[in-house]
């Protein structure tokens, strides 16, 4: 089964600037890897990201959801991609 997400940055911001965007969907992409998923497509704007994958059946949406935007989240503040607080 395929799945597509969609998610936004917090309030819509326009944070996910074009310099760092490659950074967090590769990233995004290895997360699904991670999770045995089979990421067809990662790609997005500078306030919300599209994700196309194959469904493990093992691993809920809801999981996958949960650990893209929370790993997502610490990556761009760990690394300080944006000024202030990122969070989705």
């Amino acid at each position: 089964m395929y799945v597509q997400l969609v998610f936004a940055v917090q309030n819509r911001e326009a944070v996910l600037i074009k310099d760092i965007r490659t950074r967090v969907f590769e990233y995004m992409s290895g997360i699904m890897t991670n999770l045995k998923h089979k990421s067809i497509i990662v790609n997005g704007t500078s306030n919300h990201v599209h994700l196309l994958f194959g469904l493990n059946p093992y691993v809920s949406v809801s999981e996958t959801v949960h650990d893209i935007k929370r790993s997502t989240s610490m990556f761009i503040n760990n690394e300080k991609l944006c000024l202030g607080r990122f969070s989705w």
